[in-house]
């Protein structure tokens, strides 16, 4: 994580959370054990023509460098998985990218590093705060501030 952390650094001014261990998901069909996942939030700070389908391809990249598989089961543990969570103020919903990801309003392991950085971020399609959203999650999973 701090290694994909510091790659991420080399593409602009950052600003990054806490390191946070997350309490894997229901196994969802995976034929193996699921261990506990670290997760951060990285703020990027990038050239003005950068575009969030460029970006995401950027860190798809970044992942097969790090030893993620192209191609694998969608619920089998990974080397690295980096999501774009936001990009400014954009929402987009095409075949390849969301924005805000879809997920990030419902699941802890996103909220509280996010919460870190913007606390009192609303991101699009939201009427709360990161923070609101965080203090009011109904998330079962342990997330736990390394």
């Amino acid at each position: 994580m701090r290694a994909a952390i510091a790659e991420l650094a080399k593409w602009g001014p950052q600003r990054e959370s806490s390191l946070w261990r997350t309490e894997p998901l229901a196994q969802r069909g995976s034929p193996e054990p699921q261990p506990w996942y670290v997760n951060a939030v990285v703020e990027l700070s990038l050239p003005f023509d950068t575009d969030p389908h460029s970006l995401l391809a950027r860190l798809h990249a970044l992942e097969r460098a790090f030893g993620r598989p192209a191609q694998r089961e969608r619920w089998a543990p990974r080397s690295l998985d980096l999501d774009l969570l936001l990009f400014d103020d954009l929402a987009l919903a095409s075949a390849k990218l969301e924005l805000p990801h879809p997920g990030l309003a419902r699941r802890r392991f996103v909220l509280a590093p996010l919460a870190e950085l913007a606390p009192d971020l609303i991101a699009p399609g939201q009427t709360r705060t990161i923070a609101q959203l965080l203090a009011d999650l109904d998330d079962p999973l342990r997330v736990e501030k390394l």
